[in-house]
């Protein structure tokens, strides 16, 4: 038997929003659970063929206020937070007459979405959620007695739960993750009314701890926290990092960045694959990292992540039991993305102004590859050029990337050399115990010498993908032709300053 196991008798709900809300009432009504809500939800759940008690015969006070005051009362509150095992709590509730309940159900007004719709500040105002949100946390503070779902989003993962347990039940380790999904919910709730009322998010500090930070922009509306700490001025640019890089791959990918650079990417034809692939491209740089996956993170996949120190991961969805294994780490913060147009245009601020250009969007195809060389890639290698090619254009210039068997393999970045780069990009390789033979290099410029591609043949790298465009092109072709290399040109530079 699972540890903790506690039975639903009693469920209060309390819903803005009842889409979703028919096949979870249709399971609890099956196990017999007794309904208890408000207003329109208490309509609702009569209008499936539920009986529901009414809180106001609970607490003897109708709804008052138009509306802004419901549940706000001790005989609610105290039969959520009444902790069963208390002796001088159970004595209470029984003086008082106070019924217990053990499961609570609340999705919050729409604050985000009323502003969003442009509503007046009055209207804006009466969509901050006073008694949900205080419904959550007394559900959450209590998870030792109380399941909380906090959530539309968390319907499904309730009967679930339910259905594991053979009814209406959740064990201990359950009720801490729905615990843990409904802080998240009211944290985020909270940020959004913040941000609303300071029209800009303070966060902790900037780079350092000695400066401060701020961000101006709609975070809720890309992602969804569902744990971890607040977000850091740091982890924002490295989740900027991730998206863009992740937004250019469309197979089965995992990619871990570190200061805005790409230390490990792996596209497989599963996740775990991927990220296993991914960490052992450089599994040392991967302590601390920011992850990126563009498909549902599984148990499998969290088991394998759970070993490493994660600031930031982010994915497009995760499953139950992988959000179960990866929330045990209380920082870690695990970030849903939504389907997001990421801007136009990028901006920075420069000198006594900003600096606005149009976003690299540019992803070359294997049409955009010229073969310059006698030699032509192969189709496995074509697959490689491509990947390199997209890694190195998000890499900081100046910047080399070698990839073998859809894996970067290394990467040097940021050097004032572009012989640096290739060279740092060897090393690091060659001390994970990468061999190069059969690799693949990209270049985010043109080679002013045959330098680079004499030291990439030397260490065993057989094709090579650059814009082109140096007066010396020629002397690099010829390198090529001479040592059986191939080289493809693409006439697009992506320096990334």
């Amino acid at each position: 038997m699972n540890e903790g196991v506690k039975t639903i008798n009693t469920a209060l709900i309390s819903v803005f929003n009842k889409d979703g809300l028919d096949e979870m009432l249709h399971a609890l009504a099956q196990a017999g659970v007794k309904f208890l809500s408000t207003g329109g939800t208490q309509a609702f759940i009569q209008s499936q063929g539920y009986e529901c008690d009414a809180v106001e015969d609970l607490t003897g006070y109708p709804s008052i206020l138009g509306g802004r005051v419901k549940t706000l009362h001790p005989k609610v509150f105290g039969g959520i937070l009444s902790r069963r095992d208390n002796s001088d709590d159970c004595e209470q509730v029984k003086q008082y007459d106070i019924p217990a309940i053990d499961l609570v159900v609340v999705d919050l007004y729409p604050f985000e979405q009323t502003v969003a719709s442009g509503a007046s500040e009055d209207e804006i105002i009466e969509k901050i959620d006073i008694g949900g949100v205080s419904l959550i946390r007394a559900a959450a503070k209590n998870f030792r007695d109380v399941a909380i779902v906090a959530s539309k989003a968390q319907y499904a993962t309730l009967v679930s739960m339910m259905r594991s347990n053979g009814g209406a039940a959740t064990t201990l380790a359950q009720r801490r993750q729905l615990a843990t999904m409904a802080f998240g919910v009211t944290s985020h709730y909270d940020t959004a009314i913040n941000a609303h009322f300071a029209g800009e998010k303070t966060l902790r500090y900037g780079e350092n701890p000695h400066q401060h930070g701020k961000f101006v922009g709609d975070f809720d509306a890309m992602f969804t926290q569902l744990h971890g700490k607040e977000i850091s001025y740091n982890n924002l640019l490295d989740i900027d990092a991730a998206v863009a890089l992740m937004a250019d791959f469309s197979q089965p990918t995992f990619a871990i960045l570190k200061h805005n650079n790409a230390c490990g990417v792996a596209t497989r034809d599963n996740l775990a694959d991927a990220f296993t692939a991914a960490l052992a491209g450089d599994p040392v740089s991967a302590f601390g990292g920011v992850l990126i996956a563009n498909r549902e993170i599984d148990t499998h996949t969290a088991e394998l992540m759970n070993k490493l120190f994660i600031e930031v991961c982010i994915a497009p969805a995760y499953t139950d039991a992988a959000l179960e294994i990866l929330t045990t780490k209380k920082n870690r913060v695990l970030l849903v993305m939504k389907p997001i147009n990421l801007p136009a245009t990028t901006c920075r601020s420069a000198l006594n102004g900003m600096l606005v250009q149009q976003r690299d969007t540019r992803v070359e195809t294997e049409a955009d590859l010229r073969p310059v060389t006698t030699a032509v890639p192969t189709a496995s290698q074509v697959d490689d050029l491509l990947m390199a090619n997209v890694i190195v254009k998000h890499s900081k210039s100046n910047a080399i990337t070698i990839v073998k068997n859809g894996q970067l393999l290394a990467s040097g970045v940021g050097q004032t050399s572009r012989v640096d780069a290739l060279k740092q990009a060897i090393e690091k390789a060659h001390a994970f115990g990468h061999s190069l033979d059969g690799a693949v290099m990209a270049s985010d410029a043109f080679f002013p010498f045959a330098d680079c591609v004499e030291i990439a043949h030397e260490a065993g790298i057989t094709a090579v993908v650059q814009p082109g465009g140096s007066v010396r092109d020629q002397e690099s072709v010829d390198y090529c032709n001479q040592h059986g290399m191939a080289m493809v040109m693409t006439g697009t530079r992506h320096f990334k300053h």
